[in-house]
């Protein structure tokens, strides 16, 4: 049975709005970027498709909790561009999985349990693809980085916070 995206996204546009208190806006997104967060809006472009669209509001989720409960997480997806010291990759690779993690349990908690395998294996194409970037500087086509069956992402309990406004990247990590 094909995931409906369009769907599942709504419904997670509407907990993030009304649960977490985090505005979903859907709004040009200057290349190359197609998504932007700043710690109390997630915007994505509206030239996404619904797949990517899914993936990014729940992804971009996972970053905003980990820029509202650590703040030594907004400086490390803000500050790095390519290429990236190779001493900086277990903990950039800590920060997309930790963003996975709450993303899957957002979905969990509002009854999206079906999608596990496809959320994990486009979290894993979405850090292959970073890594290429970030040790690169170039962006490669993202779906050649696609791989079926990896292990399936862990939730991690979302903990309470209260949405703070900082700065939208523009020039950080979702590319």
């Amino acid at each position: 049975m094909p995931i409906p995206f369009a769907e599942y996204f709504a419904r997670v546009q509407e907990c993030l709005e009304r649960i977490y208190g985090i505005r979903v806006v859907i709004r040009d997104i200057p290349d190359p970027l197609i998504g932007d967060l700043d710690g109390a809006e997630i915007h994505i472009d509206p030239a996404c498709n619904p797949e990517q669209r899914l993936f990014l509001v729940a992804h971009l989720f996972g970053h905003t909790t980990q820029w509202n409960v650590d703040p030594h997480a907004f400086e490390l997806g803000t500050r790095y561009q390519p290429p990236v010291e190779k001493k900086l990759i277990p903990a950039i690779l800590d920060y997309e999985r930790e963003a996975a993690a709450y993303a899957l349990q957002m979905l969990h908690q509002i009854g999206i349990t079906d999608i596990d395998h496809w959320f994990s294996n486009y979290a894993a194409c979405d850090e292959a693809y970073l890594l290429h970037y970030y040790r690169t500087g170039e962006k490669g086509e993202f779906r050649t980085f696609w791989r079926n069956n990896v292990p399936l992402v862990q939730p991690k309990p979302v903990p309470p916070y209260t949405p703070v406004k900082r700065r939208f990247r523009m020039d950080g990590v979702v590319i």
